[in-house]
């Protein structure tokens, strides 16, 4: 997790447009992308947890960014890609439209 100063994982390209691809088994891509969201935000919970106001400001090891500055830029990404789902959703009539929640 980059937030912890750890990239081996991370995808590398020459941009960002070669880190598109298309999945050849949609289903399975999708769990194990949900997987890997769920893990991040478990993982960065606890560093949360266990955190002082100051370690939030610091900066992340091999990075010009705080840890602040990345968990805003996390919660932007995830609201971005959240209503692309449920927009694409709505127009595919697959968005249910009362919710129980």
């Amino acid at each position: 997790m980059r937030f912890l100063g750890e990239t081996a994982n991370e995808p590398q390209a020459e941009n960002n447009e070669s880190t598109f691809r298309l999945p050849t088994e949609t289903l399975e891509n999708w769990k194990e992308t949900k997987e890997e969201y769920f893990y991040v935000h478990r993982e960065l919970a606890k560093i949360l947890a266990k955190s002082e106001h100051e370690d939030l400001y610091r900066p992340i090891p091999g990075e010009d960014n705080s840890l602040v500055f990345e968990l805003k830029s996390l919660a932007m990404h995830d609201a971005y890609h959240i209503g692309q789902i449920v927009f694409l959703s709505k127009m595919q009539g697959a968005w249910v439209e009362k919710r129980s929640f």
